[in-house]
């Protein structure tokens, strides 16, 4: 058994101290990582609760309610911060990749201190793919919202549309993953492959707003 709060606390009150001294994109995204790390505590207790009172096991809980909870816990900040201070392209994009850092870094923790860290394969696992696939699914909701702003058509079914399709990804990667064999190697693929898929896509709309 861990203590989830006890880590969340260690990690947190440097950062914390650290927005004393950073300002501008530092300071945004060492905020956006802090709510990464939040939110991510708070999908956590989420998904538990969900577990008991659906009679679920853990594998079912990940590949049916974990992806509809943590894709929406991660999006209600995103939303939150774009649509009140309305920042800009490349601003969105920061405070997005560093919620799903922020987010990546305090689950792979736990998990680790579960699990261990002596397997030195299945630490890599645990970054390259699950971490990955985080800061991937967060740029999918980012680019999906940064779109609907650009082209003035924000409405209710857009952003379900956006959060649809990354937790559409999320839960095939959890999917695959649970399956041992070929199928789990291409769900610990799947996140790098979609992260270089997305890179030009990404460079575009940058490219293009400048």
């Amino acid at each position: 058994m861990i203590y989830a709060e006890n880590i969340f606390l260690c990690i947190v009150v440097p950062l914390i101290v650290s927005l004393v001294f950073v300002s501008g994109p530092a300071r945004n995204f060492v905020l956006s990582f802090l709510v990464g790390m939040g939110v991510c505590l708070l999908g956590a207790y989420i998904s538990g609760f969900l577990t008991v009172v659906s009679g679920m096991t853990a594998e079912e809980v990940s590949i049916y309610l974990s992806p509809i909870v943590e894709e929406i816990v991660k999006l209600l900040p995103l939303l939150f911060y774009l649509y009140v201070f309305s920042p800009d392209d490349e601003s969105a994009f920061l405070s997005a990749i560093a919620i799903g850092v922020g987010f990546a870094t305090f689950e792979n923790c736990c998990y680790i201190l579960t699990a261990g860290a002596e397997s030195l394969t299945y630490t890599l696992i645990r970054g390259l793919a699950v971490g990955v696939m985080h800061v991937v699914s967060m740029l999918v909701l980012a680019l999906g919202l940064v779109l609907i702003r650009r082209f003035k058509v924000v409405s209710l079914a857009g952003i379900v549309g956006v959060l649809a399709l990354s937790m559409v990804f999320h839960a095939l990667y959890n999917l695959l993953v649970s399956q041992p064999g070929v199928t789990s190697t291409i769900g610990y693929i799947l996140p790098l492959a979609t992260a270089a898929l997305l890179y030009l896509p990404f460079k575009r709309l940058m490219g293009s707003k400048r």
